[in-house]
């Protein structure tokens, strides 16, 4: 309510303003004619002058109204240069806060919701340098000033930032007007101030921040690599420490723009996503997805199927598709394209020189991609079982039994359903919920699907020790109810991952880490070592194959050119999938997010049992959730659960990406009968909710007048 009043009586006051042509006494017309009255009264009460005169400035500042250059060239020509700087300086520092304050009061929440996916990055922007921003702003006259205080007021930088930084930064400005105000009789408008040699000197006073800005930082890398002794000439443009996803993608687009570049893998080229990761899991997934259909054959009216599972031949099939997409991650293939590739384990030595084996290879940049790994945790009895994880359960020669598996992560839901439909008994401790990340809804109905197939979900346990008895394996897990035991034969760790950062020789140049375990770098992905770089699972935040690709473009451009031009990490569009099944697919926003974040929006959701294609082919299990933003039709986030939903989400991400909303996805043409048509059903929800109801009454009754004419 308090808003509503604020904003009523500041429109009453502007309009008063306007109404009353209050505009008239704020030129430098009036003050010509009334120069002589205005000195005598100031003459007589300088105090009373002052005061008057600074309340003046402040509420034209306060209210944004047109008159403050006016203002202050009278104060120039009415209390002399000194004095004049001195009022007015604090004066309009007051009034740019007190606007600054009122479009923060009355504009901020509303301008972040309806526009946080575009404000996001200015916002951190504003967060880290907000303050220099402003000053480099505050400098250059070219920027009407009033726009400065409401747009900042929008920012998140704080109020007395705004103030002090103001207070300094428009002084040069203020000093230039008050100067100009003293020799009022000389001039016949405000616009006689601007001469190409003053405006010349304002835009060099704005540009010096700048300059001080690239001179501070070429100072601070200078003195950072000033305990390495630098290379006479370098072996390489490039160096890149490993070849998964990042690694090869880094290598990849420095041999295309013809800089000679060294590729260092001390294990696979291809890394944990092809050797240990995505291939695999989803080659097994395919056989026991297939194994899972020959079990439903009854409901498509095909009787006497029995799939019997060979598991080391499924084993077999799994290194058979790691060995047909092996030629694309090869040294022969990389080597073709100009990439020196190298086998052995790289050391840092210096920001330049990288040591591997017995030889030392020294580059302009180095891009760190050495990955991760899984983690395992510290449990009692750990040394006496033989358990596995992500890297090592393609070693299985025999298929477990009861396969324990130890975390709801996506890897541990995947190879928990993997398994139990090959035939396994499968049970999964799970400290809160299946996919955490995702909301209830999405993690329920991944739930409720696996305990269908008898996997026996135990959510908020913990596990607390293993031990192995001749040969027999147990563990204790607590939870809610006490403490049990439960027997298994073979134990999954799927608790997470952490980045490879051991024996690489990071603390020789002090690259620092996260708390997370993961090089820390900035937007630019540059570490603490100006010539040193990191992407992919070694840097986060996110652990996903395409993610590791899209970070590498910007880790070797930056490198590369990074003294012409760099690129910041664009996070904004994030998508990502669980390949269970049903599918759990998401970009952006979900509803738990939304709300941990204060931001409203608008939920549609379509179900898939409505589908025809999904009806005809026995698909209907899951659901289409889309967040928009309020009284918008901006997708905010959009999450999946359902067959082909990795194929489903694409076109959100595409829409996300390039600001296309639910009105242009339901105006696109989807072919009949697809899945993809869910996607405009959705769109078609959205808008049937917003229909306008009072057109649609007056619609009825024209055509009843039609039927009567």
């Amino acid at each position: 309510m308090y808003k509503l009043a604020l904003f009523v009586l500041l429109v009453l006051a502007v309009a008063a303003f306007f109404y009353f042509d209050a505009g008239q006494y704020l030129s430098l017309d009036y003050f010509a004619a009334q120069r002589q009255a205005l000195e005598a009264w100031r003459e007589g009460q300088p105090l009373l002058a002052a005061l008057l005169y600074a309340g003046l400035y402040i509420v034209v500042t306060a209210l944004s109204l047109p008159g403050a250059a006016v203002l202050t060239l009278a104060g120039g020509a009415l209390f002399g240069f000194g004095w004049a700087l001195l009022i007015v300086s604090f004066a309009s520092t007051i009034g740019a806060t007190l606007a600054f304050i009122i479009s923060r009061t009355l504009f901020r929440q509303w301008v972040q919701q309806r526009f946080e996916p575009y404000l996001s990055t200015i916002n951190s922007g504003i967060e880290k340098d907000g303050a220099f921003y402003l000053f480099t702003l505050r400098l250059v006259p070219l920027f009407p000033f009033f726009v400065i205080n409401l747009v900042m007021g929008l920012m998140p930088i704080r109020i007395w930032s705004f103030y002090w930084v103001s207070q300094l930064g428009m002084l040069a400005g203020t000093a230039v007007y008050v100067n100009a105000g003293t020799q009022l009789g000389r001039l016949d408008s405000v616009g006689d101030i601007f001469s190409p040699a003053l405006i010349g000197s304002f835009v060099a006073l704005g540009i010096f921040p700048w300059l001080a800005k690239v001179m501070i930082a070429w100072f601070k890398d200078r003195r950072r690599l000033a305990p390495f002794r630098k290379p006479d000439f370098f072996d390489n443009n490039l160096l890149v420490i490993g070849a998964g996803s990042a690694g090869l993608v880094s290598a990849y687009i420095a041999a295309m723009v013809k800089a000679k570049v060294t590729l260092v893998e001390k294990h696979k080229m291809g890394g944990d996503c092809l050797n240990t990761g995505c291939v695999p899991s989803k080659a097994l997934i395919r056989s026991s997805r297939i194994n899972h259909y020959l079990s439903r054959a009854s409901e498509f009216g095909i009787e006497g199927v029995n799939g019997v599972v060979n598991f080391p031949e499924v084993m077999r099939r799994v290194d058979r598709v790691i060995s047909q997409i092996e030629p694309h991650d090869s040294v022969e293939r990389y080597t073709e394209l100009g990439v020196n590739c190298v086998q052995g384990e790289a050391k840092i030595i210096s920001p330049w020189e990288v040591k591997i084996g017995n030889e030392v290879q020294s580059a302009r940049n180095i891009i760190i991609a050495s990955g991760g790994r899984p983690q395992v945790p510290d449990i009692e009895g750990l040394d006496a079982i033989d358990y596995l994880t992500s890297d090592t359960i393609w070693q299985l020669a025999q298929q477990p039994r009861h396969l324990l598996v130890v975390g709801g992560g996506p890897v541990g839901c995947e190879l928990a359903q993997a398994f139990v439909r090959l035939g396994s008994r499968v049970t999964m401790v799970v400290r809160s919920e299946l996919l955490p990340k995702e909301d209830l809804d999405v993690s329920t109905e991944i739930k409720q699907q696996f305990e269908r197939e008898g996997i026996d979900v135990l959510c908020r346990h913990q596990l607390l020790a293993l031990e192995n008895k001749r040969g027999k394996y147990s563990a204790t897990l607590s939870h809610s109810g006490g403490e049990s035991t439960i027997e298994f034969d073979q134990l999954l760790f799927a608790v997470g991952r952490q980045a490879n950062t051991e024996n690489m020789g990071l603390e020789t140049v002090g690259i620092e880490r996260t708390e997370t375990g993961t090089v820390a770098v900035d937007d630019n992905l540059r570490t603490d070592c100006p010539t040193i770089y990191a992407c992919g699972d070694v840097a986060g935040p996110y652990q996903f194959t395409h993610v590791a690709s899209h970070q590498a473009w910007y880790a070797a451009v930056n490198s590369l050119f990074g003294s012409f031009r760099k690129f910041k990490v664009d996070y904004s569009v994030i998508p990502w999938v669980t390949f269970t099944d049903p599918e759990a697919a998401r970009v952006g926003l979900n509803e738990q997010e939304a709300m941990q974040q204060g931001i409203q929006y608008e939920l549609t959701v379509f179900a898939l049992d409505d589908l025809d294609r999904a009806i005809a082919d026995s698909e209907t299990q899951g659901f289409i959730k889309v967040l928009t933003a309020v009284n918008s039709d901006r997708i905010l986030g959009v999450s999946i659960v359902g067959y082909h939903a990795s194929e489903l989400i694409t076109e959100y991400i595409l829409a996300m990406k390039h600001g296309l909303g639910l009105n242009k996805i339901l105006a696109t043409i989807h072919i009949y009968p697809t899945f993809s048509e869910a996607n405009k059903y959705v769109a078609g929800e959205w808008k049937k909710q917003r229909k306008p109801e009072f057109l649609l009454r007056l619609a009825e009754k024209f055509h009843r007048y039609k039927r009567n004419a």
